[in-house]
């Protein structure tokens, strides 16, 4: 499965509906460590097809990135059943980001 393009139009369907759990990552293209998560993002979304993977650009969607306090990027969400469950700032290793998904 691909990486979704989260925004504020799409946020509630993909994300607070969704019937799996969501990886959500906080990223903006002029961020360094951003740019160095990404390709661990787009594989946890192609190797998982259990779960949905979404990135929020933070210059476009400033009202999401309010919504949910994010003050640093990356910052990586997981929702499950519409619900915040857990929250990881900065870069982490893989098995870390897949270890926020199982608990």
């Amino acid at each position: 499965m691909s990486v979704i393009e989260i925004t504020a139009a799409n946020f509630e369907q993909e994300v607070l509906k969704a019937d799996k759990p969501v990886l959500l990552d906080f990223w903006a293209v002029w961020c360094g460590p951003c740019r160095m998560l990404s390709p661990v993002i787009e594989e946890i979304a192609a190797e998982n097809p259990q779960i949905k993977v979404g990135k929020v650009n933070v210059d476009n969607e400033m009202t999401l990135a309010e919504k949910y306090n994010i003050m640093s990027i990356p910052t990586v969400m997981v929702f499950r059943n519409g619900k915040l469950v857990d929250t990881s700032v900065g870069v982490k290793p893989k098995r870390e980001l897949l270890a926020m998904i199982e608990e």
